[in-house]
């Protein structure tokens, strides 16, 4: 049976309890993990449930969709999260509305976003977006081309680097995914060594939170198991 937004509260802690479950597994604080809620193609009131619910975090991936949340759940303390590929003529939208941007893979959509980021806000957190899988139908920079990437979008005012994003292939099986997982830890380390100060790894999806949890992640991307799948 398909979970569905009036199982919210349940769902939620269904989650949570994964979310403990892994952490305890490998040692780690639960309150290493942050869980951004994927709420693209839900409706306000639904954000609004989730939020009722104990959830402060979302990840959206259609501007204009986007915004129209925003604008009607502006009396919640709530932090907006842009997790979609990002077109030129949106990144205004996002610099102006949203606290994150995790799929950044190219240095003009990193650069238009600090250009466009109000003054009068904190810095706009960036994660760049890393192509684990070589799949030509999903964005990410390949990793051969990440070091470049970080040293520029680094450098860029209004804006903070704060780590890396993946999606990679999905994999039925633990050790594969967190092959995957582990690879991506290990660029973001690699840039660490070499003067980066990053502490975000975002990754980690409904099927595959324990072996992104495993390999690091301290943000997991969560939407079919918190709202349902997406008709």
């Amino acid at each position: 049976m398909l979970m569905g937004p009036q199982n919210l509260p349940e769902n939620i802690r269904r989650v949570r309890e994964r979310i403990e479950r892994a952490t305890a597994e490998c040692a780690r604080s639960v309150d290493s993990v942050t869980l951004l809620a994927v709420s693209k193609s839900q409706p306000a009131a639904s954000v609004r449930a989730a939020a009722r619910a104990g959830l402060t975090e979302f990840g959206e991936s259609y501007v204009q969709e986007a915004l129209g949340k925003i604008e009607a759940l502006r009396d919640l303390p709530l932090i907006w999260h842009f997790v979609g590929s990002i077109q030129t003529n949106k990144t205004r939208d996002i610099a102006e509305n949203f606290a994150w941007a995790h799929s950044i893979d190219r240095l003009r959509i990193a650069a238009r976003l600090s250009a466009q980021r109000p003054f009068h806000a904190p810095p706009l957190n960036i994660c760049l977006q890393v192509n684990v899988g070589a799949e030509a139908s999903k964005g990410g920079v390949p990793p051969s081309a990440l070091p470049a990437l970080a040293a520029a979008v680094g450098a860029l005012p209004r804006l903070v680097l704060r780590g890396l994003m993946c999606i990679p292939p999905a994999e039925a099986d633990l050790g594969m995914q967190r092959r995957r997982f582990d690879e991506v830890a290990a660029l973001l380390a690699s840039l660490n060594a070499v003067g980066a100060h990053m502490d975000t790894l975002s990754m980690g999806m409904s099927a595959d939170l324990e072996a992104a949890i495993f390999a690091g992640a301290t943000i997991v991307r969560i939407g079919t198991a918190l709202f349902g799948a997406r008709t």
